[in-house]
């Protein structure tokens, strides 16, 4: 049966609409079963009902009219345990519920099993047969192992409707919600515009032609460029490869005469459509046709049709390149956002950001969060293709995306949108007040920075120091490594718009989710393989270079410290500081009047937890990464968007280690901070200033809010929640406690900031 497995999935994923993928099933299900009955029923939210979506067997004017009450019948069963059933006589059943519309009195044999996507029953596969007897064990994981399999692709059709306003019976409907993951916090509404990369037949956005016969003109002069270079390619290869493989290239330029390919894509740009989305439409068409073959020779032809239309597809955009046009309430969405798609757009006209991948940790939203721009990551469910230019609400908060909004709804956000700006034009008081409790336990806040244009935004927020530099970020910005030189009068323009307050660079950092596009890393599992200080070491020409340039640019103003990331062992420490003291050697020798600073290491590793005591007595000071150790401890990657809702700080292990970090950093006398993520949340700090971190370094878009929270209660009673926290044994159980505990305290209003999940 695996191999009938393998051809109705893949037909399904061929199929263009959410119709044509329920068809495919119950006709495929109903022939590979041999049963006279296959269904699929599917929850419409709107209506509260499972509806009969396909049917092969039952009366075909039942579909799209009939339906059960949710817990109704055999169905309502099955959807509701989330379990199959497996019945000899179904009527007999005290569930069965007898729907005459279908025609299915005659039919005794049932078994169901429910289509389940992201822990959410979508609806319940069916088949029936007339014959009592029990479907066997072999059908029965059959149809389980294809429910699971076709759940997705469901799910992704629902949604393509969804966005058109329509359920899956067919209601009209409105306040569609997609679900993502929290990036950076706070509302925005606006319109889309969807960035897709560069010659991807998949990501083409549908326009409409200013000029059809010049856009016609335009398609055929691509096409025949690409003629050309087929026959260049069939003449080139003479006497290199045999005959009939050359032959190949006389096929792929008959498919673009104007009997052909070339003909259709004409046809559909005379229908008003530009050239790029005309091709790309029939060339999907095509691809999809071949491969829904079962000849695997034909199959594989859909690679031909793939790779002709996208040479084509090539010169289109090399001549008429795609030019992204900025609504002024832009909601930029990607499949993938990245750095350089924010800074395209000019930041007056964004207003939030969507990325299909991604989490609330990756680096978009971290830099999202340092602009303060409302952002959901990982909506992978999101048909984003279908999105251009219609209105949607991001909600940063919830970590959802809603599009078709009532004017209720928009209304309410608009409102939400009004309370935030009152809140943050309430919180600019604070910028010069001391961060203390109200009985005056003293608390530092820093920063996290990676542009000279975070520095000067930290600096309005009244921010103490840079508890992190991200010098990786000049590296992303190039493309190659930036000379010594160059990275000393990057460092100087940070430690000079700090000085006199403390500015801690981090060295490189990349690996894992951050990599150099002229020094890839290519490997299976690179969370767990050659990043950090791992890399550098390994590199001491790359390490030494950067040292040199930090010492170098704090001549004058010994502001600086160094920051090691990724420590796993003191053998790493020793090899660091080996290279750093013969860095200093080396200036000093050259004339030049270098202090040496304080090194640190950074705890984001739980090897690194246990050794807290060792490390702190080498270094001088100690800083929690609490993304990566929150990563690490809970073996859960946090850009994956299917394992976000598991990544969580607030975690009971991740609270004891950052409690075990401060107690044996204490205990050296070292001071400790804490440079993740988890610094921003209000709510956390309070934890973390209870367990006596000395430093709290965050984005500067938080520290206000965090500032106002730590204003409004004491030591004493953040202590008393630590105690009462640390009992707990859940999460959600924590973020409740610690909700309630601001409620009490009076700043509710700050509940709905920046979570750390």
């Amino acid at each position: 049966m695996l191999e009938q497995l393998r051809r109705i999935v893949q037909k399904v994923n061929t199929a263009k609409d959410l119709k044509s993928a329920l068809d495919i099933i119950v006709t495929s299900v109903r022939s590979t079963l041999n049963t006279q009955v296959c269904s699929v029923y599917l929850l419409d939210t709107d209506i509260n009902c499972h509806v009969l979506m396909a049917s092969e067997g039952l009366k075909k004017e039942a579909v799209g009219h009939v339906s059960l009450a949710i817990g109704e019948g055999l169905v309502g069963l099955v959807a509701k345990h989330a379990e199959p059933i497996n019945l000899q006589d179904a009527p007999l059943h005290p569930s069965f519920h007898y729907l005459r519309e279908t025609g299915e009195e005659e039919f005794h044999s049932f078994l169901g099993v429910p289509i389940i996507h992201h822990r959410s029953v979508l609806g319940v596969l069916v088949v029936q047969h007339r014959e009592r007897r029990r479907f066997d064990e072999e059908e029965e994981a059959f149809l389980i192992t294809l429910s699971a399999q076709l759940a997705g692709v469901i799910a992704h059709a629902e949604a393509t409707g969804a966005i058109e306003g329509i359920s899956p019976s067919g209601q009209k409907t409105s306040d569609t919600v997609f679900t993502g993951v929290s990036g950076s916090s706070g509302v925005a509404i606006g319109h889309a515009v969807v960035v897709f990369p560069h010659a991807d037949l998949r990501q083409i956005p549908d326009k409409r032609a200013k000029d059809i016969n010049a856009e016609i003109e335009f398609f055929r002069s691509c096409l025949n460029a690409v003629r050309n270079d087929m026959r260049e390619l069939h003449a080139r290869l003479a006497g290199q490869v045999a005959e009939e493989e050359r032959q190949l290239f006389d096929v792929y330029v008959r498919m673009l005469d104007d009997g052909a390919l070339g003909n259709e894509v004409v046809e559909r740009i005379r229908q008003g459509f530009w050239a790029q989305g005309a091709l790309a439409y029939v060339a999907n068409e095509h691809v999809r046709t071949f491969e829904e073959m079962n000849d695997p020779y034909l199959r594989e032809r859909a690679l031909d049709i793939k790779d002709l239309c996208s040479r084509v597809l090539f010169y289109l955009q090399e001549k008429e390149p795609l030019v992204t046009e900025y609504r002024d309430d832009t909601i930029l969405v990607s499949e993938e956002l990245t750095p350089s798609m924010l800074a395209e757009i000019p930041k007056e006209k964004l207003k939030g950001l969507i990325s299909i991948k991604g989490s609330g940790t990756s680096h978009v939203a971290i830099l999202a969060r340092s602009m303060g721009i409302p952002t959901v990551m990982g909506v992978i469910d999101l048909p984003y293709g279908q999105l251009n230019d219609r209105e949607v609400i991001v909600d940063g908060y919830k970590g959802e995306i809603i599009s078709n909004p009532s004017d209720q709804l928009r209304n309410r956000y608009l409102e939400t949108i009004k309370e935030q700006e009152q809140l943050t034009a309430g919180l600019e008081g604070l910028k010069d007040l001391p961060c203390e409790t109200a009985d005056k336990h003293r608390v530092h806040l820093w920063v996290n920075t990676g542009l000279l244009s975070d520095v000067v935004r930290s600096l309005d927020q009244g921010a103490e120091g840079i508890g992190l530099f991200r010098t990786e970020v000049p590296f992303l910005l190039r493309e190659r490594f930036p000379s010594e030189k160059e990275q000393a009068e990057i460092y100087r323009e940070q430690l000079e718009a700090f000085a006199p307050k403390q500015v801690t660079m981090r060295t490189l950092d990349v690996g894992g989710d951050k990599s150099l596009p002229y020094f890839p890393i290519e490997e299976a599992n690179p969370f767990l393989g050659w990043r950090g200080i791992r890399v550098t070491l390994d590199h001491p020409e790359i390490f030494t270079a950067q040292i040199r340039a930090m010492l170098r640019a704090s001549i004058g103003l010994e502001n600086l410290q160094i920051m090691l990331p990724m420590i796993s062992n003191v053998h790493e420490v020793n090899s660091a500081m080996q290279l750093i003291k013969k860095s200093y050697r080396e200036l000093i020798q050259e004339g030049l009047e270098v202090k040496f600073p304080p090194i640190g290491v950074m705890i984001e590793l739980p090897a690194a937890v246990y050794q807290t005591r060792v490390l702190a007595k080498m270094v001088d000071f100690i800083s929690i990464g609490s993304n990566d150790l929150t990563q690490y401890l809970l073996a859960v990657d946090r850009n994956n968007p299917r394992v976000a809702n598991l990544y969580t700080a607030f975690h009971p292990a991740v609270l004891a280690a950052l409690r075990q970090v401060v107690t044996e950093a204490q205990k050296q006398g070292k001071p400790v901070s804490i440079c993740g993520e988890m610094a921003g949340d209000p709510g956390a700090a309070v934890l973390l200033m209870a367990m006596g971190f000395d430093i709290l370094s965050m984005n500067a878009s938080t520290l206000l809010k965090v500032k106002s929270v730590i204003r409004s209660i004491t030591m004493d009673a953040a202590q008393d929640l630590l105690e009462q926290v640390m009992e707990l044994d859940d999460a959600q159980m924590i973020r409740s406690a610690v909700d309630l505990a601001l409620y009490n305290a009076g700043v509710d209003r700050l509940l709905r900031s920046s979570r750390t999940n």
